[in-house]
């Protein structure tokens, strides 16, 4: 458990880092600090010296303590000027590791040493890492976006990187809010591509599982609802099915009482592999069969697409391809301005979860 003073020098760190104070000017006195946090004089000394002497703070006799940018000199043995940070919402789940490994291998082949972090989709888990690679003094920051079809807390890290002049360059999606480049897969043709599939093998009544905290799955959900307008059919609204990073589970749940008493939906549109899966077996715990009872289009061409007892019908994910891409932009950008997005288009790959009626 931290002491009051490290908790105190984290949220200050904190605030430094993020650019709510300001290299150069100076933080509020001692006082101001005791009565903030409730503490000693002693203790807001003690995170104050933890912070000079890690180079956040430098104090100055007789005018106060200023911010400092000597911590991003030092980088803690890290070489600022070959060392690029990769932030990833997961490491060793899904489609990841192959996209870590592209980066990886591309990076190593340049001479580039890798910081590697993880959020777990989650906010205050991708402020820890962001504050991590301003610390180390990464010269370039690959990042997948934690919840980025949600207001992000987080924004303002960002910002701090564009004016230390780190370049940073985001994967599989990006904060709509910023001007920052990214690298990532056309998801609404993904989604467009999928329920046409559907469309074009009889299937007239179809349902969407997507994901609703990324902006993959609102982009897929864009595709979804094209496929029906360019076939001038519509959809039941209830048929579309959304869940959280946190609800994920009862997702499976609530489709199969709604597919229980529901008997026109035939085709399943679904957000990943992965979630095509745990349909599958949701379905199976109900005595269905995929495809003779539902068809099901996943999403990713993952290991998992054929992995299970019935090979998954999905379109495809560049993964080691769009993790070098995102390697060369970034060391690219660390030698000059770079601007522009790059999107990989997706393909239909037909395997054996969808049938014709």
């Amino acid at each position: 458990m931290k002491t009051k003073y490290q908790v105190i020098a984290d949220e200050i760190r904190s605030k430094i880092l993020s650019n709510e104070f300001v290299v150069g000017k100076v933080i509020p006195p001692e006082l101001q600090l005791q009565k903030d946090y409730g503490v000693s004089r002693h203790t807001v000394r003690e995170a104050i010296a933890l912070l000079v002497n890690e180079g956040f703070l430098r104090k100055e006799k007789g005018s106060g303590t200023y911010v400092d940018d000597t911590y991003q000199r030092r980088g803690d043995g890290v070489s600022s000027s070959k060392t690029i940070g990769v932030i990833t919402t997961y490491l060793s789940d899904y489609i990841f590791p192959s996209i870590i490994r592209g980066i990886e291998q591309r990076l190593r082949e340049n001479g580039y040493s890798l910081l590697l972090a993880s959020t777990n989709n989650d906010v205050e888990q991708e402020r820890e890492c962001l504050e991590q690679m301003l610390s180390q003094g990464v010269s370039g920051l690959i990042v997948e976006p934690t919840k980025s079809n949600q207001y992000n807390p987080n924004l303002a890290y960002y910002l701090s990187f564009k004016e230390r002049g780190i370049p940073v360059v985001m994967i599989n999606a990006n904060y709509e809010e910023l001007s920052v480049p990214f690298i990532c897969v056309n998801d609404t043709k993904a989604g467009y591509l999928a329920t046409k599939h559907l469309f074009e093998q009889g299937h007239r009544h179809l349902a969407l599982i997507t994901k609703i905290d990324d902006l993959q799955g609102k982009y897929r959900m864009k595709g979804f609802i094209k496929a029906h307008e360019e076939m001038r059919t519509n959809f039941d609204p209830k048929n579309v099915y959304t869940y959280t990073t946190e609800t994920k589970a009862q997702v499976f749940q609530t489709i199969r009482e709604k597919l229980a008493s529901d008997q026109e939906v035939t085709g399943i549109v679904c957000y990943n592999d992965e979630v095509a899966q745990g349909l599958i077996q949701a379905l199976a715990d109900m005595g269905k069969r995929v495809p003779e009872d539902y068809s099901v289009v996943g999403n990713d061409d993952s290991f998992l697409s054929t992995a299970g007892s019935v090979k998954l019908t999905t379109l495809s994910h560049p993964k080691e391809e769009l993790g070098a891409a995102a390697a060369e932009w970034i060391m690219l950008a660390v030698q000059q301005e770079v601007t522009g997005n790059k999107i990989f288009e997706p393909e239909l790959i037909i395997r054996d979860s969808v049938k014709r009626i």
